[in-house]
């Protein structure tokens, strides 16, 4: 029997509209709907790629004009 299965999750869940991205845990709805029947290695390499992806969810849009410009 393994045991529990670590998790990102913070209990903040809002998915960014443009990545796709849970902005509390940095998870895709489909990682965060298979997480429990990953296997260990899996979770693991999800868990190795959090770092870079709070780095996408930093990155500024443009503020006013990038909102305006996606409007369109």
């Amino acid at each position: 029997m393994s045991g529990p299965i670590e998790s990102p999750c913070v209990n903040i869940c809002v998915v960014h509209r443009e990545s796709g991205l849970c902005t509390g845990c940095l998870r895709t709805l489909d990682e965060i709907a298979g997480w429990s029947g990953y296997t260990a290695e899996q979770r693991r390499a999800i868990m190795e790629a959090l770092p870079e992806r709070k780095a996408v969810l930093r990155q500024r849009r443009g503020g006013r004009a990038g909102r305006m410009n996606r409007e369109r």
